[in-house]
């Protein structure tokens, strides 16, 4: 009988002989790991959840991180808290037909949808998973199945399929499967896809090894050799959380002219004068989602809507400035990678959130803006021993022009700190010397740690002359510092000779 060949080569020749005959889009996933073969999941029991967080509480953390969208934070905090309060009620008493508190969420680009998921998933403590409607198709071959979704969950939870059955999954730009009122061309797809993920936010069981990872299907024929049975791992949709956002171009419309539909005669009052500019989102309803181009059924499986407003240019000033922002933490630890310390003044994060606001992508533009500003110095520090800086207003206007001033600076005070280790001599520059120090070396195509070390390299053993122990350097000094160092020696002798008679 021949040996059984290695699942390792076996794979790797698979993926070889199939990338050269459809491409690489051939899917090949890792072996689950040791210890995750819980069998199917009927047989399973439920991981005991130890959650006790108060909606007040969840709203309080989320309150520290994420600036405005107060109406949101509050329906997130009191919906998700209960969903896994829940959990603990005895399956029994369970009601028949009950609908999981899925969520819906509205709102442009920028503005902390999926921030505020990921901070909800790391509170409570659950595997987090994020995909994108636009990339799955009705059939699973154009970019993934919308089942790889709840499979990516139990790669989160380390292989746990007991944890996974607990997660939270958030499907971004979920309004780009919306069909636009027709049955032909890509409608017939972005239907599918609601159907199929109509599926998972009800209840049901999703293999693990899904239909299209050939390595997966190999490794269950390998098994079936060695064994004579297969053993199917399924994960359990019940408990799983579903949360899908986007931005909904077009909404508004649709929920103007049901608002002004339901005036009635001509002396009623028009309703939609009393919609602010930019609030019309907040009086959405289902039938308006449905009109948008969803299915009725996709739409009753997400029962909580919230609305995310857009960022005004102080929301983005009150971001940079929160304690917890990401923007400006993530910015800090960039440096302190290199051991330099940044901070940033008010005036300078003012400006930033201008220039993000022009942007028109909502919190998205900080970042962006920030790098813009501070790619150069991320890249010049390190090879310096600058070891902090502060972000100001200039370095926000004239980002070039300032790191040069910093580079220069940094070479003149590393020239003090030279000459006073070599010679036990205090030297500093005034303002005027810095800067003529600072125009020569320009001139004459040097660094100022280099040429002030070159003009200054008598000066040790003549200030010891002297008797100085430290020396305010002039600008005449640097424009002529033989003539001015002679000119001390000279002075100093002349009052020894005056002293001596």
């Amino acid at each position: 009988m021949a040996n059984i060949p290695n699942l390792g080569d076996l794979q790797k020749e698979l993926k070889e002989f199939f990338a050269q005959k459809y491409g690489q889009n051939v899917t090949f996933a890792q072996p689950e790991a040791e210890g995750t073969d819980a069998g199917p999941a009927t047989t399973e029991q439920p991981v005991n959840i130890q959650f006790d967080l108060k909606p007040e509480e969840l709203e309080a953390y989320l309150n520290e991180y994420v600036i405005r969208q107060d109406e949101t934070k509050e329906i997130l905090a009191t919906k998700i808290c209960t969903h896994f309060n829940r959990l603990k009620l005895p399956d029994a008493d369970e009601v028949v037909g009950n609908i999981k508190n899925n969520i819906i969420l509205i709102g442009p680009t920028g503005v902390g949808k999926t921030y505020l998921i990921k901070l909800i998933a790391k509170k409570i403590g659950v595997p987090f998973v994020k995909g994108d409607a636009t990339k799955f198709s009705e059939t699973g071959y154009v970019g993934g199945d919308v089942e790889d979704l709840v499979r990516a969950l139990v790669h989160e939870a380390k292989g746990s399929i007991q944890l996974a059955q607990y997660g939270i999954i958030y499907i971004d730009e979920i309004d780009k499967i919306a069909a636009s009122g027709t049955v032909i061309g890509p409608d017939v797809s972005r239907t599918g896809v609601q159907r199929n993920l109509l599926k998972l936010m009800e209840e049901t069981e999703v293999d693990l090894q899904a239909p299209h990872d050939l390595a997966s299907q190999m490794e269950s024929a390998l098994q079936f050799q060695r064994t004579g049975k297969i053993e199917r791992k399924r994960i359990n949709t019940k408990h799983i959380l579903f949360i899908v956002s986007g931005a909904f171009a077009g909404l508004e419309d649709i929920i103007k002219q049901r608002l002004n539909q339901q005036r009635i005669g001509f002396s009623a009052v028009d309703r939609s004068s009393h919609v602010e500019n930019g609030s019309w989102l907040r009086h959405v309803k289902a039938e308006d989602l449905i009109q948008y181009g969803f299915e009725s059924e996709f739409v009753g499986r997400l029962p909580v809507v919230a609305v995310l407003h857009p960022l005004s240019k102080d929301d983005l000033y009150q971001i940079l400035t929160n304690p917890n922002s990401p923007v400006i933490i993530g910015k800090k630890r960039d440096f302190q990678a290199y051991g330099i310390t940044v901070d940033f003044d008010a005036a300078a994060l003012r400006l930033i959130a201008e220039r993000a606001y022009d942007e028109k992508t909502g919190a998205r533009g900080l970042v962006g803006v920030c790098e813009k500003i501070l790619m150069r110095y991320e890249k010049k520090l390190p090879s310096t021993d600058i070891a902090q800086f502060r972000v100001t207003r200039a370095v926000v206007e004239h980002p070039n022009q300032e790191l040069d001033r910093l580079l220069t600076e940094a070479a003149i005070a590393r020239f003090e700190s030279r000459f006073q280790s070599d010679n036990g001599i205090r030297l500093a520059l005034d303002p005027e010397a810095r800067a003529a120090l600072i125009d020569a070396a320009r001139a004459s195509g040097k660094t100022p740690d280099a040429l002030g070390r070159e003009l200054f390299k008598d000066y040790g053993h003549g200030l010891k002359l002297v008797q100085l122990e430290a020396l305010t350097v002039p600008k005449a000094a640097v424009e002529d510092p033989v003539g001015y160092l002679n000119r001390l020696i000279r002075e100093f002798y002349e009052k020894q000779k005056d002293g001596s008679r």
